[in-house]
């Protein structure tokens, strides 16, 4: 393919020849060979294709058809329950993206009140737990064996319809093994300028990466995928689909001893793989940078979210060879809600970016789909000016400039935080074309003028700094 009048860093307008998946010319004389595609650029930007260090892809397919159930689109018991009775036929009624802030603490009893004559499944939208009806919990078998740690239970021993980190198990009890279709998600990112992603799931196993393979060789997946994943998750040797580090998730409820989370990570060095630690509290963020410095870190081991990070925190992490990979979107998208939340003390410190830069941690970025929207140009966005949905500044000390805001999401797919990758010769044919130049999208960011969501290929919601 020839792309023509491309703007490439600032300069315009340029032809860039791709041949066997690399860029193999830059110049303003290129000519069409015979038979070779040509794509008029327009003037647009030519970047290097986006990537998103973060995401839980299969969950993001299955949660494109399952009823929201949380903010903005839900913001109360009575939206709730039209919410719920209103999902298409079929046996379980799934939901996700669900809030306190929505109906409060949801149980078996509570959700029973709202719909009893379907089995319900909600899932939190922090991942942790899946909220059940009575009907849900009936046809799990709760109510007649204990099940699994995880499976909450009252002081008599009842389930409550709470279940806390089990999604394996859930989806081996429900038996609906069926995979989702990647093929309108993988299209949907590509229309975002993402070409690469990095899954984020504790439990991929053999079978999860199995499956993307599949997807990949259907040509249902067009990014190239990072996968994360379990100690014994084997190394696919394909053309596209890679194996990432073990995550390893902590959970503050339940920490384990340092030693132990060392050894961990340690296992992993072990295996040739790195460490990619689940860290959305503070204690849990001291623990990793003791236990990764206890165990020896390595390049390439990764923070998750560092979702609370005041300074202290940030200088123990630039002692290390880690990166960070935050998530910067959830600031526009959860940013009112934590400031109620959160302690004001904490509030300063949340999904840090200039702090942590200023302090030398690497530092790239990913959405967290479905737990984020799956748009990097909104968590760029946010990136650069820290706005919440209703307009509030969360963390204005943190702000990045819209080029740095890009680094976030350009940078290698194996070494988030490294530097962003160029359109240059030899470089993978793995682009994103915008419509317009870089400098008029860069005005747009600083001004806080691009920030749509979009659901199903349709924008819902835009914010700008004048709404």
């Amino acid at each position: 393919m020839l792309i023509t009048r491309a703007e490439v860093e600032g300069v315009a307008p340029l032809a860039v020849r791709l041949a066997n998946r690399r860029i193999e010319a830059i110049g303003r004389d290129l000519a069409p060979l015979a038979g070779e595609d040509v794509l008029d650029a327009a003037g647009g930007a030519l970047l290097p294709g986006l990537h998103d260090h973060h995401l839980h892809l299969s969950a993001l397919a299955a949660a494109m058809g399952s009823v929201r159930c949380g903010p903005p689109q839900v913001s109360g018991a009575e939206q709730l329950a039209l919410a719920l009775r209103g999902a298409s036929g079929g046996d379980w009624i799934r939901g996700v993206g669900y809030h306190e802030s929505v109906a409060g603490d949801l149980d078996r009893d509570r959700l029973d009140a709202l719909v009893a004559d379907r089995p319900i499944r909600i899932q939190h939208r922090t991942g942790s737990a899946w909220l059940l009806n009575s009907r849900g919990v009936e046809r799990l078998g709760l109510d007649l064996e204990l099940g699994p740690p995880g499976v909450e239970r009252d002081a008599s021993g009842r389930a409550t319809g709470r279940l806390f980190r089990l999604d394996g198990w859930l989806r081996e009890r429900l038996r609906d093994g069926g995979w989702p279709s990647l093929a309108d998600v993988s299209r949907r990112l590509a229309s975002r300028g993402v070409t690469g992603l990095t899954d984020a799931t504790a439990g991929n196993s053999g079978a999860e990466l199995r499956a993307f393979v599949r997807a990949s060789d259907a040509g249902e997946l067009l990014q190239r995928l990072v996968v994360m994943g379990t100690p014994d998750l084997p190394d696919p040797a394909h053309g596209s689909v890679e194996r990432g580090a073990v995550k390893l998730v902590l959970d503050e409820r339940e920490l384990p001893a340092m030693d132990e989370l060392a050894a961990r990570i340690a296992r992993a060095h072990e295996a040739g793989r790195a460490a990619a630690i689940h860290c959305v509290t503070l204690a849990e963020l001291v623990l990793a940078a003791g236990a990764l410095r206890a165990s020896g870190a390595r390049e390439g081991d990764r923070i998750e979210h560092a979702s609370v990070c005041p300074p202290d925190a940030a200088h123990l992490l630039a002692e290390l060879p880690v990166a960070v990979v935050t998530q910067p979107g959830l600031v526009w998208e959860r940013g009112d809600a934590y400031r109620v939340d959160v302690e004001p003390d904490d509030r300063p410190w949340l999904y840090r970016l200039r702090g942590l830069l200023d302090a030398g941690v690497p530092l790239g970025a990913g959405t967290d789909a479905p737990f984020g929207e799956p748009d990097p140009w909104l968590a760029m966005q946010a990136a650069v000016d820290r706005r919440t949905r209703f307009g509030a500044v969360l963390g204005p000390d943190e702000r990045l400039s819209p080029e740095r805001a890009l680094g976030l999401f350009t940078s290698s797919a194996t070494a988030p935080g490294s530097r962003p990758r160029r359109v240059e010769p030899g470089a993978r044919a793995d682009l994103c074309l915008l419509e317009r130049p870089w400098s008029q999208v860069r005005c747009e960011l600083a001004q806080s003028k691009v920030v749509a969501t979009f659901r199903d290929g349709v924008e819902i919601f835009r914010a700008t700094a004048e709404s």
